[in-house]
């Protein structure tokens, strides 16, 4: 049975894949976490993932840059 949760799991991790690319920010291991997805979470988890020094660089900066928006 899938998670009752999942396509608005998708919708949100797309949301934020888009978020990232407008501030030119990839994260290659985005993604659900699978797990999740078949454990008896509230709601699925997204898995972040690795980024090298460069992507956590841009990443920080698009976020101050929000904070300070």
């Amino acid at each position: 049975m899938p998670h009752p949760h999942i396509q608005e799991a998708e919708a949100r991790l797309e949301a934020l894949r888009a978020a990232l690319a407008a501030h030119g920010i990839t994260l290659p291991s985005l993604a659900l976490e699978l797990p999740s997805l078949t454990g008896a979470y509230a709601a699925p988890l997204i898995a972040l993932g690795n980024c090298n020094l460069d992507t956590a660089r841009a990443l920080a900066a698009a976020l101050r840059e929000g904070a300070a928006g």
